[in-house]
């Protein structure tokens, strides 16, 4: 029966002489407690004890109120409530200075602003600027990521808080690390200034080395220096853009992307791929690579497009426009090109040149298939002309409405001519001696070559021929009309080099999930804190 006897003289005892501070806007206000004592330099407030400072209210077990200097020590389920915004901070002890307006909570530490929530061990709230900070680790969640660093600072009238060392944002779909991080708690926004790293839930990898922007409810990311890394596919970009929901990348300067399955690989400046169409358009000194087990395919364009799909018919990659081709048995160049994935077959359009060793092949079109990554046979249509060079770099020739070629160990091997074929090639002895030409006019020829040598030859029905010797050989009758030689043009390794150098993805870039977090101690000099917070 004591309890009530003594709280209603206290409260009056407490109330009373502060009624004209309740009026300044910077001294704590008490307005009760079950017990008040009196002590050197503080009084003491036990049970129930409630204090107001301007829109701050405050409850906790017990405090020590320093009258003279405006704060106060809150000792067991501190509570301080702020009337206007909707912030909340409990804590098991709490320093409140009401000229300053820092509160220093420490031990069991929630901070909650609508659904947002953080949980620490140290944290200090400047209600003069609505700024509260933690120290030694803390953790936020609201209603989609949990958020956790060494130290933070939540800025409350901007809903802004930034993360620092070890910093941790895991929502259903993504966990990502870094070492700063600036969350936006209204628009659940997440932007990151260094190194970021994110893993999903599938497995996929999602890399920044130069900072990130990422909404985690659209589910939009946008990375600076990114990579982007699936089961399937590969993207990079110095700036790469991706939304998860659509599927869709977009890439700006250095744009690459690796399809796994096809083993193919696309360079550019300007870039984008549609994960589900499987669909990628590269603009900008556009360069593949088309990996073998033992060799590479590298083609340079313009423009390149290149298609993946469930229907055989629907695998292709398209290149438009100053062509290029080189691969270790062949080169060529033409103005647009398709790739076929189904089998293998490359078509060259408009004045298609290609180079096979010691043999040059062009026509108005051609189609080249690969067996086996290698060569195996070419179909060339309408002025299909063939020029072969033999031991003495004489230049063996065969023309034609359409030709077929065809390749043994990497090199062609013999040639089929069908409607209007004419061939010229050099008749020699002992592969060391030309003795002469042989021209022949026939609608069919096949000729068998090796090293560029003719070996066998075979024609249709009355062919017309003719052999000139040595002696009487001259210009028009060592060139069958068309003849030209356009070895200046053939592309090399080297021009695919200086068409776009490729600088190859470092393997061994930092990556936070697989290191060990560094821990600093990062707690301010508290001179006269309160370290013992259970009075």
């Amino acid at each position: 029966m004591k309890a009530p006897f003594f709280f209603l003289p206290i409260f009056i005892l407490v109330s009373l002489p502060f009624l004209g501070w309740a009026q300044s806007s910077s001294l704590l206000e008490i307005r009760s407690a079950d017990l008040l004592q009196g002590a050197k330099g503080f009084e003491r407030l036990m049970g129930n004890v409630k204090m107001k400072h301007q829109n701050s209210l405050i409850s906790c077990d017990s405090a020590h109120f320093f009258r003279e200097e405006n704060r106060a020590q809150l000792y067991g389920r501190v509570q301080i409530t702020d009337e206007i915004d909707p912030v909340t901070t409990t804590s098991g002890y709490a320093e409140y200075d009401g000229a300053t307006k820092i509160a220093k909570l420490r031990k069991n530490v929630v901070f909650t602003n609508q659904e947002t929530k953080l949980y620490t061990e140290y944290l200090d709230y400047n209600r003069e600027i609505n700024v509260a900070t933690y120290f030694e680790g803390g953790k936020v969640v609201d209603s989609v990521n949990v958020l956790t660093s060494e130290i933070g600072t939540y800025e409350i009238n901007f809903e802004r808080i930034n993360f620092q060392q070890n910093v941790v944002l895991v929502n259903p779909d993504y966990t990502l690390k870094t070492e700063e991080l600036i969350y936006l708690t209204i628009p659940k926004t997440a932007q990151t200034p260094g190194l970021t790293n994110l893993i999903s839930k599938d497995g996929n990898r999602l890399d920044a080395q130069k900072g990130s922007f990422y909404d985690t409810q659209a589910k939009q990311f946008k990375f600076f220096e990114g990579l982007v890394e699936t089961e399937k596919s590969r993207v990079k970009a110095d700036e790469l853009f991706y939304d998860e929901v659509k599927g869709y990348y977009e890439g700006k300067k250095d744009v690459r992307v690796l399809n796994k399955e096809r083993k193919l690989e696309v360079f550019g400046d300007l870039g984008t791929y549609w994960e589900i169409e499987k669909y990628s358009q590269v603009n900008g000194n556009a360069l593949v690579r088309k990996y073998f087990e033992t060799d590479t395919l590298f083609l340079a364009a313009d423009t390149l497009i290149s298609r993946d799909s469930e229907s055989d018919t629907a695998r292709y990659l398209l290149a438009f426009h100053q062509v290029k081709l080189v691969k270790s048995d062949l080169s060529g160049r033409a103005d647009s090109l398709v790739y076929q994935f189904s089998d293998s077959t490359i078509h060259l359009y408009n004045d298609p040149v290609l180079w096979n060793r010691a043999s040059q092949i062009s026509a108005d079109s051609m189609s080249f298939f690969l067996v086996n990554e290698n060569l195996d046979r070419v179909l060339m249509k309408n002025k299909a002309f063939a020029v072969l060079t033999d031991t003495l770099m004489n230049f063996n020739q065969m023309k034609g409405r359409r030709m077929t070629g065809y390749f043994k160990s990497g090199q062609l091997s013999k040639l089929e001519i069908t409607g209007n074929g004419e061939s010229l090639y050099y008749a020699l002895e002992g592969d060391t001696l030309t003795q002469g030409i042989n021209r022949i006019l026939s609608a069919t020829i096949a000729l068998s070559f090796d090293e560029g040598v003719v070996k066998k030859s075979n024609f249709g029905v009355r062919p017309d021929g003719k052999f000139i010797p040595v002696q009487d050989l001259d210009e028009k009758w060592s060139r069958l009309e068309g003849f030209r030689w356009r070895g200046e043009e053939k592309p090399i390794r080297k021009d695919m080099d200086s068409w776009r150098k490729v600088i190859e993805i470092d393997k061994e870039l930092k990556n936070f999930f697989e290191e060990t977090p560094t821990i600093k101690n990062r707690i301010p000099p508290e001179e006269g804190l309160e370290r013992e917070w259970v009075y």
